[in-house]
């Protein structure tokens, strides 16, 4: 599993960990040749044939992915395959703009073509999407923010794009913030009681708290909560909610938002609007591969 150190430099630069992606691409590969051989390469491709093949976006988007992308490359060329990345992720680009160039031999380029494919037209999808909804509420103090409803495996990739499109992320795991949901505060016996029990027991953790009514609101104001989610409340309910807080905390709006109602909700004065849809609704940036002889 060899990663050139062009694409080490990249991934690391990305905040992404090489090893992570090496072993993704490597999976993947295998998952895609399931113990056999790519038949119909081994069949038409003569030994020792080198080309080029780019990687060309079809439609305009947001790059993300691009040297994961590459590290496909790298895992099944064991460094036969020399990949130049012309296009920085969270670059704009439009139909016609070749996003990576990879030089090698056929048979390695054609066994890796779709599982790059997959993964820079996915990652680059979230980032699209999520340049949609940023440019939505543009002009307002609100934030674009992505949830744990990510594909599983591929949580540090999909938040990645999501960052690429101008989003930030909300909490990476279970383990480094605490979000109080309704079963919570079914468990724990009311809002303010599962938010006290969190504080008690995680005194440094990030504490967010999700209400349905804007009494539940004012009942963990009082408690102390510097993060709380709305949960599907309407507008005007959270025009409310804001003059209410008066910056004590953050607000996240979230349930049933929508692209066509993204810069209303933002207006509201909210400061985050939580978006699953960026991470499992983003459809593919369409992007294809071809090979050019040298």
């Amino acid at each position: 599993m060899t990663i050139s150190v062009a694409t080490h430099g990249a991934l690391v630069a990305a905040g992404l960990d090489p090893t992570f992606v090496a072993e993704l691409a490597r999976a993947a590969v295998a998952e895609d040749l399931a113990g056999g051989v790519d038949v119909t390469t081994s069949a038409t491709v003569p030994a020792g044939q080198r080309a080029r093949l780019e990687l060309t976006a079809r439609r305009a988007g947001i790059a993300a992915g691009v040297p994961v992308a590459a590290a496909v490359y790298d895992v099944v060329g064991a460094g036969s395959c020399q990949a130049e990345m012309l296009v920085a992720d969270g670059t704009a680009v439009t139909a016609g703009t070749v996003l990576l160039s990879i030089t090698g031999p056929v048979a390695d380029l054609l066994v890796a073509e779709r599982t790059s494919l997959n993964l820079l037209g996915h990652l680059s999808g979230i980032a699209t999407l999520t340049s949609f909804w940023v440019r939505a509420v543009a002009g307002t103090q609100a934030a674009i923010r992505d949830t744990r409803k990510t594909t599983p495996g591929m949580r540090s990739l999909e938040k990645y794009a999501v960052r690429c499109g101008g989003g930030v992320n909300h909490r990476m795991s279970l383990s480094d913030a605490a979000l109080v949901k309704d079963n919570h505060v079914v468990a724990a016996g009311g809002v303010a009681a599962a938010f006290e029990a969190v504080r008690t027991k995680w005194p440094d953790l990030a504490v967010e708290v999700e209400v349905d009514s804007l009494d539940q609101l004012d009942e963990v104001l009082a408690a102390g909560a510097d993060l709380v989610l709305l949960d599907n409340f309407t507008t005007d309910e959270m025009t409310e909610a804001v003059a209410r807080t008066a910056g004590r905390a953050r607000l996240e709006a979230s349930g049933g938002l929508t692209l066509d109602t993204a810069a209303e909700v933002a207006a509201t004065g909210v400061d985050y609007l939580a978006v699953g849809a960026l991470t499992h609704s983003a459809p593919v940036l369409d992007i294809g591969a071809d090979l050019v002889p040298l």
